[in-house]
């Protein structure tokens, strides 16, 4: 009754934000990622008898209540579906620092998922894998699948799942991840997911977003970076216009952050095909294909705002590994 398993982060070019039912962890919108091969967690669950309460480990160290409780309330889910009723031992490792926009609860979640339900004794669908990785984490839907992944929205939560859109090979794109502080944020995403629908640009950014996922499909099917790019770039300045605009306002940018996306213009204007794209947290993600990944890495580490980066390729979804 114990299982580990490795799930990938993801960048979501068409993001998700605001919830149409909180609990489940339903989206107002589908969305669109792509999975990071440096960015992962790995989760190990064993479900002891004699356990007062289930014990989770993250890096090192006990995780407090509040994170606790979350993971219980997926775990719980894993004993309602299984029929098993003792506590379980948790203990989990990131290959990345978490809670600073780089989506660590969906490699998280997806991990823990992935090996609770495996120790015990289930063996889900992807499909059903994803819904269920979902209720912990909106964006852990995305990080069962591998490769470039559609998150569909849907009033259900059996509609509500990731599939792959893509291999990992379909394209040799890349995203540096620039770690401009290792901070965990204030202000979690489940709670800008309950301002989002505060915010006055809420509305008009759902209207736009059905024809921009088209768009950023048929770039991504096309390995179009160039269509791409001031896509994802625009999409995330519109995501953070709502959470700035929500009440309260939330603020994830540093000054760092602007100065990095400040670089990524002139980049660009110099003749770099690279863009930016950002999460909820002050880091910032950096497009650009293979050929020219080195030389984006190495302006990155040079930028003094800089403290750390991830070179990142499409991924490969959760999948077990054998027990420690």
């Amino acid at each position: 009754m114990r299982a580990t398993a490795i799930a990938p982060s993801n960048i979501a070019f068409i993001k998700y934000w605001g919830n149409l039912d909180q609990e489940l962890r339903l989206p107002y919108n589908a969305s669109l990622s792509m999975t990071l091969d440096a960015c992962t967690t790995t989760t190990t669950v064993a479900f002891e008898a004699g356990l007062e309460g289930d014990v989770v480990d993250v890096d090192g160290r006990a995780l407090d209540a509040t994170g606790t409780a979350r993971v219980t309330a997926q775990l719980d889910r894993v004993r309602a579906l299984s029929g098993i009723a003792q506590h379980a031992r948790v203990t989990s490792a990131n290959a990345f620092p978490m809670g600073t926009g780089i989506a660590s609860s969906a490699s998280a979640f997806a991990a823990l998922t992935l090996a609770a339900t495996r120790a015990a004794g289930l063996d889900l669908a992807e499909r059903e894998l994803s819904a269920l990785a979902r209720c912990g984490s909106g964006s852990a839907a995305r990080s069962v699948p591998g490769g470039f992944v559609l998150w569909h929205a849907a009033p259900t939560h059996e509609g509500s799942f990731a599939e792959s859109l893509a291999p990992p090979e379909h394209w040799d794109l890349r995203d540096i991840v620039a770690v401009v502080s290792r901070a965990h944020k204030a202000v979690g995403s489940t709670s800008g997911h309950e301002l989002a629908t505060t915010s006055p640009f809420f509305a008009p950014r759902l209207f736009g977003l059905h024809a921009r996922l088209d768009a950023v499909r048929n770039a991504v099917l096309a390995r179009d970076l160039a269509a791409l790019g001031p896509l994802v770039e625009a999409e995330a300045l519109e995501l953070h216009a709502v959470a700035m605009t929500s009440q309260p306002p939330l603020r994830y940018w540093a000054p760092a952050t602007i100065a990095l996306l400040d670089c990524v213009v002139r980049w660009r204007a110099d003749g770099l095909p690279a863009y930016f794209t950002l999460d909820a947290g002050p880091n910032v993600h950096l497009l650009c294909e293979g050929a020219h990944a080195d030389e984006l890495e190495r302006l990155v580490r040079a930028l003094p705002e800089v403290v750390d980066a991830y070179h990142n390729r499409p991924s490969v979804g959760a999948h077990p590994v054998a027990a420690p």
